[in-house]
């Protein structure tokens, strides 16, 4: 298949609004792991509306989002080969508890890598608060197009990783994941049967349906806020990761970090396996 890089520069993506209530922040919680020690009180807020309620900042990547768009066949992309390479949130606001936001998506550069390498798809989308008018969130994405390479593009460079220090972690948290994980997740807006049908994981090339990779995002995340922001979200300035292998439900997430200054250093390991599922992660924390 091939992609017409100029067609999809000017995609014309509709806005999106979205409202989102306590139940479903406390939902997003729970889909990431927050709440698996049901006495710790600084997991609390997020899962109990009575106890002083907040959204997990991660949540923001799931929010007013513009569906799986790669599936519309003038985009010329091949959606059967896509993988989610990259996920970047800057946080200008906590989130609310509960909101009603807008947001439009944009397509910001294509890389054309050849034809046996793929294109690389980068996109942008802000997050609105529609009754305030603030910008909560700027989320960026890179989408590996596997089988879209070859079109004549700008093959690069592309952005570098973040690079991890090269000593031993000054923080190490382990955080588990449910059997039933993924189906958890996917009522926070991802529904792909890839994530609940073992016949399609199968069919895949999987051995059961995996987890979410937006999923392990979060609960990278949570290793963070939990580790250097003492579950204080107004501390949590912005996140940016790439995928590196997939999670099975169950499995336990290790995230080793390194602080220098106001950046956290970190990747996340599925710790059963030994496979480094998260790298070059940097998260950037910061004064109130």
């Amino acid at each position: 298949m091939t992609i017409d890089p100029d067609k999809l520069l000017a995609w014309p993506f509709e806005e999106v609004e979205q409202t989102y209530t306590v139940k479903d922040a406390i939902l997003y919680a729970l889909g990431t792991g927050f709440g698996h020690d049901p006495v710790d009180q600084g997991q609390l807020p997020f899962v109990f509306e009575e106890a002083g309620f907040k959204a997990v900042p991660t949540m923001a990547v799931v929010l007013a989002g513009p569906g799986f768009w790669f599936r519309n066949p003038e985009t010329g992309i091949d959606w059967h080969k896509i993988l989610h390479g990259e996920q970047a949130i800057r946080l200008h606001k906590p989130l609310p508890p509960s909101a009603t936001v807008t947001a439009r998506t944009r397509i910001t550069d294509i890389l054309d890598k050849g034809a046996e390498k793929g294109a690389l798809i980068y996109s942008e989308r802000d997050l609105i608060d529609k009754t305030t008018g603030n910008k909560l969130a700027t989320l960026s994405s890179t989408t590996f197009a596997r089988g879209n390479g070859g079109f004549g593009g700008n093959p690069g460079p592309q952005p570098k990783p973040h690079t991890l220090p090269d000593r031993m972690p000054d923080a190490v948290c382990d955080l588990p994941t449910l059997p039933q994980s993924a189906l958890l997740y996917r009522l926070s807006g991802d529904p792909n049967p890839l994530h609940a049908d073992p016949a399609v994981a199968t069919d895949a090339g999987f051995t059961a349906p995996i987890l979410h990779g937006l999923c392990t995002l979060g609960i990278a995340g949570h290793a963070v806020l939990r580790s250097f922001c003492k579950y204080d979200t107004s501390l949590f300035k912005s996140l940016k990761l790439r995928f590196s292998s997939p999670v099975y439900p169950g499995e336990t997430i290790r995230t080793e970090m390194w602080l220098d200054g106001d950046e956290v250093s970190f990747r996340s390991r599925a710790l059963e396996r030994g496979v480094v599922v998260l790298d070059n992660g940097r998260v950037e924390v910061g004064a109130a």
